[in-house]
């Protein structure tokens, strides 16, 4: 059994990333120990890039913020799951801060081994997704970690959308197979 943390960025409790989210999670809980982190249940600053981190006693960032709640869960996780809703090519403003966050040696300590992404966008345009393909991609072959698989919704923009779609169905079967 592992341990899976799902990042969860957007700000819209009960939204389709969030639904969507919540759907996997349902599905990986059968045979592991799921927590969903939801970027709208904690205050978050951008990272500044001093790398104060880097000198500081256990690499603590010198903001006052959620991060080090954060930081607690996924030293933990084997496995990180990054959902976000897309806006404009691009994954949550309030993720990306987190994300950026993790630019301290403390994540060094993390025992994560696997990545996966769920993403969910409005457009139709096939290219919706690639920018973050990259970035996904690019973290993968940085950290040496195991590519557990993507799930990409076009086309659900409105609260409520991705439940007229198989999407959350496929969430759950996907987080039901991971091993």
């Amino acid at each position: 059994m592992e341990k899976i943390v799902i990042l969860v960025g957007s700000m819209r409790k009960g939204g389709n990333t969030d639904l969507l989210a919540q759907a996997f999670a349902k599905g990986a809980s059968k045979n592991h120990a799921v927590e969903i982190i939801s970027v709208a249940d904690y205050h978050v600053n951008p990272c500044i890039g001093c790398n104060s981190c880097f000198t500081r006693e256990n690499y603590q960032c010198f903001q006052k913020d959620d991060m080090g709640q954060i930081y607690k869960k996924l030293i933990s996780a084997d496995m990180l799951v990054i959902a976000s809703p897309v806006y404009f090519y691009g994954i949550s403003a309030q993720l990306k801060a987190v994300i950026d966050r993790l630019h301290t040696p403390l994540r060094n300590e993390f025992s994560i081994k696997k990545l996966a992404l769920l993403l969910v966008g409005a457009a139709e345009l096939p290219e919706l997704f690639d920018a973050i393909k990259v970035q996904y991609q690019l973290v993968l072959n940085f950290f040496h970690l195991e590519d557990a698989g993507m799930m990409l919704v076009r086309g659900v923009k409105d609260i409520g959308d991705i439940q007229k779609t198989n999407a959350l169905k496929e969430a759950y079967l996907f987080g039901a197979a991971v091993e």
